[in-house]
């Protein structure tokens, strides 16, 4: 996480954005309120650069860029940033320069995400299962999408609190039965003999998990798009495409519940991204939570933490501005960078 901001605690709107591979989110948000408006996505391949398309959005929506801070799908260490699926790269230090801004705050997508947590209510997040939430502990964020984003929330001693991004997403996928030995070994094959979670728990892992599973039961099918394939399993007209996403819910479930148990996450797990929402109506009878819980000794340990499904939208835009509010509420006068 970086931040490059000047202290003005007299100020009311922001322009945040949330950045990833194909789109970039933009909008004005209320720091008071977290009210967000004038929202506009545009493709990035459309612009040479992040300075292009802030400039963009000032043009078209007449808002003035004096305070920004951007949520983006890459890590964000230092005044270097280099976008992971696009060719955009930057100084934090030389667009503040270059766009006259106040502050500029830049932020892995999924600390922001983990950050949005503070900003939503019970409306917007699904619990899935049993557990009770302990207000002060500490948080985990995954989300399924291009990948497969990871994060955490931690409570700081003074009040604040700290996100804390990370790749988890590319951590071992582990097997726990002989499917999905079957399915490791398939996948193993096409990726140069490992396979991270990722390959299994994103949009192009559900494209993954089709085919694996196809194989597994000596099937020949098509290569079928993430959408297709959930779109058909919600209406159960395709049995290898409804298999395959109860196969994604099931190790979603480990997955989240090693989360869980890795920071002892009693704060809750969230889910976030935009694949898992959209199959929400299979995923309660799915065994992700069944698996979530599944651990052995600590079974008892993964009962007690409640899950949530973020059905927010723009969490992540909320999440950055909940951290430039932070940020501005202690920083120096002075510009510098973390």
């Amino acid at each position: 996480m970086v931040n490059d901001s000047q202290l003005d605690l007299s100020t009311e709107f922001a322009v945040v954005a949330d950045i990833g591979g194909t789109n970039a989110r933009f909008g004005r948000i209320n720091l008071k309120t977290f009210e967000l408006d004038r929202i506009q996505v545009f493709p990035c391949a459309d612009y040479l650069n992040l300075t292009d398309a802030l400039i963009a959005y000032r043009e078209q929506q007449d808002v003035a860029l004096e305070h920004v801070a951007i949520a983006i799908a890459c890590p964000a260490e230092g005044d270097s940033i280099q976008m992971t699926n696009h060719h955009w790269q930057f100084s934090v230090r030389g667009t503040r320069e270059a766009l006259g801004l106040t502050s500029f705050i830049v932020l892995n997508d999924f600390a922001a995400a983990a950050m949005s947590l503070l900003t939503l209510d019970k409306s917007e997040m699904k619990k899935i299962g049993g557990g009770k939430k302990v207000e002060t502990a500490p948080c985990a964020v995954l989300g399924a999408g291009t990948g497969l984003g990871v994060g955490h929330l931690v409570h700081m001693p003074n009040g604040d609190v700290m996100p804390l991004p990370g790749e988890g997403g590319h951590a071992d996928w582990a097997p726990l039965n002989d499917k999905e030995w079957a399915i490791h070994e398939f996948l193993a094959r096409r990726f140069d003999g490992r396979v991270s979670a990722e390959r299994l728990l994103s949009g192009p892992g559900i494209e993954n998990l089709y085919q694996a599973i196809a194989h597994y039961h000596d099937r020949a099918v098509p290569p079928l798009r993430a959408k297709t394939i959930g779109a058909r399993a919600l209406t159960n007209c395709d049995a290898i495409a409804t298999e395959t996403v109860n196969q994604f819910f099931a190790s979603l479930g480990s997955f989240a519940g090693n989360l869980a148990l890795t920071l002892n996450t009693r704060g809750g797990v969230y889910i976030a991204g935009g694949v898992v929402p959209k199959l929400l109506p299979l995923m309660a009878a799915s065994e992700f939570r069944t698996r979530f819980e599944q651990k052995g000794r600590f079974c008892n340990l993964a009962e007690s933490i409640p899950c949530y499904v973020i059905t927010a939208e723009h969490a992540g835009m909320r999440g950055v501005a909940q951290y430039l509010k932070q940020t501005l509420r202690k920083a120096p006068a002075t510009a510098d960078i973390d």
